[in-house]
């Protein structure tokens, strides 16, 4: 190895989140984003609007597992913003690819003399002490690559930051579902930034970075509607995957050891 490499790996050390040295990203940590997204909303309860009304189709680019969740913590709270140059890019790639997907409910959602209006792409918010903990918005970034991903599939789009987080609402991680539910009440709000945007009835599209209970969705969804506007869908990196469902058997029903009970 070169003394000049060797010098910069002493002072500044490169290496992918999954520990390979040298690369800002390997290969195989890049190819779990490399995929076409998939729905992922059967998988949060909290988006269950409990009104006859389906949750809102979420599409997710990988699950929130291994590598991919080392790869999230290093970009959004270990100060991986070179990070931006893997994430956006897929996100963008995948944004391209719902453009067929997110046309018919554009037709639909809008009056006639609303159609060709641009997508307005919000980003989920984060707490303000999230934001100054990091120093940046990684959610902005991922906003602008679904706008582009939108406009390279023909669609309008732009983005607008709507939403804000208000109170003393913590930070998500760490909750579990009940938990992110209350926490979350009553907390996100519109800017006055996303009334003068969306001074008439817009179709959005939100983002996030990951999916877990679709708490922060459903309440970003909430607040839309609640201003006139329609929430056809939202975009994430990643989504954590639902817990296994036990198959439950009464004991006296049981024909085997215990052990044939299967996850389903």
């Amino acid at each position: 190895m070169q003394p000049v490499r060797v010098l910069a790996r002493l002072l500044l050390p490169v290496a992918c989140p999954c520990g390979e040295l040298d690369v800002p990203w390997c290969a195989r940590c890049a190819a779990l984003l490399a995929g076409p997204p998939v729905r992922a909303e059967h998988g949060a309860p909290r988006l269950d609007r409990l009104d006859g009304v389906p949750p809102v189709p979420v599409w997710a680019l990988t699950p929130y597992t291994g590598p991919v969740r080392d790869l999230v913590v290093h970009w959004k709270d270990r100060g991986r913003a070179d990070l931006d140059r893997l994430l956006a890019p897929a996100l963008q790639r995948a944004a391209a690819r719902l453009g067929p997907a997110l046309s018919p409910a554009l037709s639909f959602a809008l009056p006639s003399a609303l159609r060709g209006a641009p997508v307005a792409v919000v980003p989920v918010p984060s707490t303000g002490a999230a934001r100054r903990a990091r120093g940046r918005d990684p959610v902005a970034v991922l906003a602008r690559a679904v706008a582009h991903g939108l406009r390279d599939a023909g669609l309008p789009a732009r983005v607008v930051p709507a939403l804000a987080r208000r109170g003393s609402a913590r930070d998500q991680v760490g909750l579990g579902a009940r938990a992110r539910g209350r926490n979350l009440t009553g907390t996100v709000r519109m800017t006055r930034r996303g009334m003068r945007a969306l001074e008439q009835r817009s179709v959005c599209v939100l983002v996030d970075d990951v999916l877990t209970t679709g708490a922060t969705l459903a309440a970003a969804e909430r607040t839309l509607e609640r201003h006139g506007h329609d929430v056809i869908g939202a975009t994430v990196l990643a989504a954590t995957p639902p817990p296994a469902r036990v198959e439950r058997v009464k004991v006296g029903a049981l024909s085997g050891p215990a052990e044939n009970l299967a996850n389903t």
